[in-house]
């Protein structure tokens, strides 16, 4: 099938952020440290114009002083504000290529996305967010600690491999069975970073180990998508419309055999409960307006499903080794069946509150 072919080429454009903090103190403050430290020098003015002090000690005195000045100074710089920006939205935001609403789209932010900030005027900022760089509107935006708790709560950590072969331990030991490798260019996601060496991560719904001096370790939200991308993207499915295969396997029988490999990397040792969970955030997504509106966009947004991103999903579905059990899932879930009402979000069990549903939180 050319569809299924497709999958392994898509490679979402992820965003890495970071925020650094600093301590501040008020100008009323740096006036006190400033004068108390001159003042344990036990220096005055006096004394250092004075013609009976040596040249060396009025050297030294000047040095003192000027230590103290620089010491202060650098106590009392100022607090250093995150550029960091969620998007605060129920369905699509329009970005804009100036700060207007009648200026052209420079692209669009889904639920969920994130991105740094440039700059800000009259209600409006300019964002980066992945490949998309353009204005949106304020009031439709997080900042500062709001943003930093939403992107907490949709971000995912990853763990990819410094080495040309990184082993992935049944248990946070070196003589551990092997349950599986991540090679240079492969990632999985990290549940807990242990602190003896060892993190946690989730290998095809199981936990594994890996040492982290062998790992880089970078948070990721989802991004943007600019117009560019939008058009290109819509103009493949006119494409693959045309050429697709028409003979025993149907779309929605290819749909359906995506949602079932992507339900078997992300709950393939859960209950039948839990793989239909998997898929009923699928299609609540599709469902919402808020994400894209088929299957396929769905599974392969940025910053979303592991499994997909790292090509888990590609070798399962191309395999053809999709268990029953996560067939019949999917087409429950196809059916709109869920036993986790409404959810859009699922992560492992143990991080957030949330209908915890085996190994597994829903939100």
């Amino acid at each position: 099938m050319e569809k299924a072919k497709r999958l392994t080429l898509r490679l979402p454009l992820l965003i890495i952020f970071s925020v650094l903090c600093m301590e501040s103190f008020g100008n009323t403050a740096m006036a006190n440290n400033t004068r108390e430290q001159l003042s344990s020098l036990n220096v005055g003015i006096a004394s250092i114009i004075s013609p009976n002090e040596s040249t060396e000690s009025s050297i030294e005195t000047m040095r003192q002083l000027s230590s103290a000045v620089e010491s202060s100074q650098q106590e009392t710089e100022p607090e250093e504000e995150s550029t960091l920006v969620m998007a605060n939205i129920s369905n699509v935001l329009n970005v804009r290529t100036e700060p207007s609403e009648d200026s052209d789209k420079a692209g669009v932010l889904y639920k969920d996305c994130g991105g740094r900030i440039l700059e800000q005027q009259d209600g409006w900022t300019k964002i980066e967010s992945g490949d998309l760089v353009g204005w949106a509107k304020d009031e439709y935006l997080l900042f500062g600690d709001e943003a930093k708790e939403s992107a907490a709560d949709v971000g995912v950590t990853i763990v990819s491999s410094n080495t040309d072969a990184l082993r992935i331990r049944t248990e946070a030991n070196e003589d551990a069975e092997v349950l599986g490798i991540i090679t240079d260019e492969g990632f999985v996601e990290m549940a807990e970073d242990l602190g003896n060496g060892w993190i946690s991560v989730v290998y095809n719904d199981e936990i594994g180990y890996v040492q982290s001096d062998y790992v880089q370790i970078n948070f990721e939200i989802d991004s943007g998508e600019t117009m560019a991308a939008i058009q290109a993207r819509e103009e493949e499915k006119k494409k693959a419309a045309l050429t697709a295969n028409r003979g025993a396997v149907s779309a929605d029988a290819d749909e359906l055999k995506l949602l079932a490999a992507l339900i078997q990397c992300e709950a393939g040792n859960q209950s039948y409960e839990g793989k239909v969970a998997v898929g009923a955030v699928v299609m609540n997504r599709v469902k919402s307006g808020a994400y894209p509106s088929t299957i396929y966009d769905v599974i392969y947004a940025s910053g979303q499903f592991t499994p997909a991103l790292n090509g888990t999903v590609a070798k399962v579905y191309n395999s053809d080794r999709i268990a029953d059990s996560c067939v019949q899932a999917a087409q429950a879930a196809l059916n709109g069946e869920t036993t986790v009402g409404a959810a859009l979000h699922f992560r492992r069990a143990g991080n957030r509150e949330g209908y915890v549903l085996g190994d597994h939180v829903f939100w």
